[in-house]
């Protein structure tokens, strides 16, 4: 259904958005829509980096119990 709307049905449904809302309330939303994304990004960023500390820390040392003996020496 949506495969065939094409440029001129595109063009008539932003016609009709801006008509219905106004040129105020669609910029004020898509200001939103950004905010929005940007608050998305940082999430998952910081998803991300919780993941990597906890990789880090659940490392496991495998280091031979002598060596771990020499190095405190």
């Amino acid at each position: 259904m949506l495969n065939n709307i094409g440029l001129p049905g595109l063009l008539l449904i932003a016609v009709v958005v801006l008509v219905l809302f106004g040129r105020g309330k669609i910029s004020s939303l898509m200001g939103e829509v950004g905010k929005g994304i940007t608050a998305f990004k940082k999430g998952v960023d910081e998803g991300k980096q919780e993941l990597e500390d906890a990789k880090a820390e659940d490392a496991l040392d495998v280091t031979p119990a002598e060596e771990k003996e020499k190095d405190k020496a």
